[in-house]
């Protein structure tokens, strides 16, 4: 009797270990994502980066640009200090540090981390710290019984 013969005399063929493999390691990766937090990690990711998006154009678009006109309608993604100028009519060649943009990266961070600290007072609630457990208690209760009938008993 052979061990590749199955039900009914049919030809039995064992699953190659690479096929057995392939399954466990799904099904490891599909109960990590059940059981951690890795799944809501990924969505916080995706919708960071969309609120990030959401944030730069709001800084960009619509608070930098009435702080530049109230300041003599300075556009601030302008503001650079040229250590070598372009050469040639070729913008590209151009060396200079662009402060101005890196104020609005700076005022975008803030404006992000604000908006993401918002929403985690929103969601996330710290748990009030819990009294003693019961069976503490219990103890607690019992020692002090214990310890009055002792002083009873030496002072009788």
């Amino acid at each position: 009797m052979s061990g590749d013969r199955g039900l009914g005399g049919q030809g039995y063929h064992r699953p190659s270990p690479r096929w057995l493999l392939e399954v466990t390691v799904l099904s490891d990766f599909r109960a990590f994502l059940v059981k951690s937090n890795a799944l809501a990690l990924a969505i916080g990711v995706i919708i960071g980066a969309a609120l990030g998006t959401v944030v730069a154009s709001l800084v960009e678009d619509i608070i930098m640009p009435p702080i530049g006109l109230a300041l003599g309608g300075v556009d601030f993604a302008e503001l650079k200090i040229v250590l070598q100028a372009a050469t040639g009519g070729d913008p590209t060649t151009e060396v200079a540090i662009r402060w101005g943009e890196f104020l609005n990266a700076l005022i975008t961070f803030v404006a992000i981390a604000f908006v993401v600290w918002l929403i985690s007072k929103a969601f996330i609630r710290e748990e009030d710290p819990a009294g003693p457990a019961a069976e503490e208690v219990l103890l607690t209760e019992i020692r002090d019984e214990l310890r009055a009938a002792n002083r009873t008993r030496a002072g009788a």
